[in-house]
C-alpha cells in the first residue's frame, strides 16, 4: 500500500505532463498586423490563443514588406487582426499571396478618421508649418478611448470564431477597458494641470493627432502620417520658424522613425531633443514600453516633463 500511492501520484503527473503540450497546441493561432495591436489581442484573448504579429517591437508598419515566413505567419492563422483606418495597405496583398480565407477583424471598425488636408487645401498653424498632410490619420490607438472600441471589436470576433471561449474574452475585455479607462482618467488629469498655451510637441511624424485631440496637445511635425512620405524644404523651413517664434521646447523622437530630419530640425531651431516617444510600436520586452499601457504611460510621462518647459 506504501508503494501504491506514490506509483499513482507518479502516473497521474506524467500523464498530465503527456497532455499539457496537446492543450497548448490548441490554442487558437491569431495574427496581428503589428506590435501594439498584437498586445491588446493577447489581453483580450488570454490563454485561449495564441498571438503571433508581423509587424514587430520597433518596426515600422509604414515601409513593413513581406517576408516568405510572413505569408506562412498568414496561411496558419485562423484569425487576422488589422488597424483599419489604411495603416495595413499590404495586407490584402500578402493575404492573397497565402491563400488566405479565414476572417480579417478590423479592430477600429467603428470610429471615425481624423481627416486631413490635402496639399491642395493647406492648413496652417501660427507660424505657417502644415498642420496635416493629406490623409486620415491611422493612429487611432493614441487615444484610449478608441483602444477601448478595438477591444470590444477583438472581444466579438473572438467569441465567434470561438463561442466556447466567448465568456472569457468578454471577461478578458472589460478587464481591459476598465484598465484602459483608468488610464485615460489619469491622463486626463495630468495634461489638466498644464495650461493650454505650453500643450505644444514637435514630433517626427504626423502620429498623435487622436492623442492631441482628446488631451488638447497640438503637435507638429514636418513629416505626414507615414514616415514613408518626404516633407518639403519649405515645411521643415515653416515649422523651424514657428519652433523659434513660440519657443517650443518639446521635441521627440520616435522610436520606429529615422532621427535624421528631427535632428536637423533641432539643430537649426536651437531646441534640445526631448528623448523618445513610442508612436507606432511596444519597446523590446527589456524596454520602457513593453505593451500599450506602459507605452502610452511612459510617452505621457516623457510628454509633461518637456511641455512644462515651453
Amino acid at each position: 500500500m506504501k508503494l501504491f500511492r506514490p506509483l499513482s501520484a507518479l502516473l497521474a503527473v506524467l500523464a498530465l505532463a503527456l497532455t499539457l503540450p496537446a492543450v497548448a497546441a490548441e490554442r487558437i493561432p491569431v495574427l496581428a498586423s503589428f506590435s501594439i495591436l498584437g498586445d491588446i489581442v493577447a489581453n483580450v484573448g488570454g490563454d485561449r490563443i495564441s498571438v503571433s504579429t508581423l509587424v514587430g517591437p520597433d518596426e515600422d508598419a509604414h515601409v513593413f514588406q513581406p517576408a516568405p515566413d510572413d505569408i506562412k505567419a498568414v496561411a496558419r492563422a485562423r484569425l487576422i487582426v488589422v488597424n483599419g483606418l489604411g495603416f495595413e495597405g499590404w495586407m490584402e496583398r500578402l493575404a492573397q499571396s497565402a491563400n488566405y480565407r479565414g476572417p480579417i477583424v478590423v479592430a477600429s471598425a467603428g470610429i471615425k478618421a481624423r481627416e486631413r488636408v490635402g496639399d491642395d487645401e493647406e492648413e496652417h498653424d501660427h507660424g505657417g508649418a502644415h498642420a496635416h498632410h493629406g490623409k486620415d490619420d491611422p493612429h487611432a490607438w493614441q487615444d484610449p478611448q478608441n483602444v477601448i472600441v478595438y477591444t470590444r471589436n477583438i472581444a466579438a470576433a473572438l467569441a465567434k470564431l470561438d463561442p466556447a471561449g466567448a465568456e472569457v474574452y468578454r471577461r478578458n475585455g472589460e478587464a481591459y477597458v476598465a484598465r484602459l479607462q483608468d488610464l485615460d482618467a489619469w491622463a486626463a488629469r495630468q495634461f489638466g494641470q498644464i495650461p493650454d498655451a505650453k500643450r505644444k510637441v514637435i514630433t517626427s511624424h504626423d502620429a498623435f493627432e487622436y492623442f492631441g485631440a482628446r488631451y488638447k496637445v497640438r503637435f507638429l511635425a514636418a513629416q505626414g502620417v507615414s514616415t514613408d512620405s518626404e516633407p518639403s524644404a519649405r515645411d521643415v523651413a515653416a515649422l523651424i520658424r514657428q519652433i523659434r517664434s513660440e519657443k517650443i521646447k518639446a521635441l521627440f523622437f520616435e522610436n520606429m522613425s529615422n532621427p535624421k530630419l528631427l535632428q536637423q530640425i533641432a539643430r537649426e531651431s536651437g531646441t534640445a531633443p526631448g528623448g523618445k516617444l513610442y508612436a507606432d510600436a511596444l519597446s523590446p520586452a527589456a524596454g520602457p514600453a513593453p505593451d500599450y499601457l506602459t507605452l502610452m504611460r511612459y510617452n505621457i510621462t516623457q510628454l509633461l516633463e518637456k511641455i512644462r518647459l515651453n
